[in-house]
């Protein structure tokens, strides 16, 4: 009984040690001050955004349009289909992005239809 109760406690400290490890990346929606918006892709989200305010990279994009403000964000456990949101995003019109944001993902598939109707 002691051997099985060792082991549990062993699997245990694995998974503990696993769970600790995991990263999580976001895919996130800034509103700049000129109203634009600005998709990225992260792991640290407060980080961040506070690179963004604090303006790091004069050529960056946020640079002249701060302060920024975090509208969206996105969690994933995986990098790949977080790039892959991020890029989609990316090329998503205005209303897209706003639909999301407001958390209206059913007004998707419509405001891809009225795209293509142009």
């Amino acid at each position: 009984m002691q051997k099985y109760a060792v082991s549990i406690t062993a699997v245990s400290l694995s998974l503990s040690k696993t769970l600790t490890k995991m990263v999580f990346y976001y895919v996130y929606i800034l509103k700049c001050a000129d109203n634009s918006y600005y998709t990225g892709i992260t792991n640290d989200i407060s980080r961040r955004v506070d690179e963004h305010n604090n303006g790091l990279e004069p050529a960056s994009y946020t640079f002249k349009r701060r302060p920024v403000q975090l509208v969206f964000s996105a969690e994933f456990n995986d990098v790949n289909r977080a790039i892959l949101f991020e890029k989609q995003v990316k090329g998503w019109s205005r209303k897209k992005k706003e639909a999301i944001i407001n958390g209206n993902w059913e007004l998707l598939p419509e405001l891809s239809k009225n795209k293509m109707k142009k």
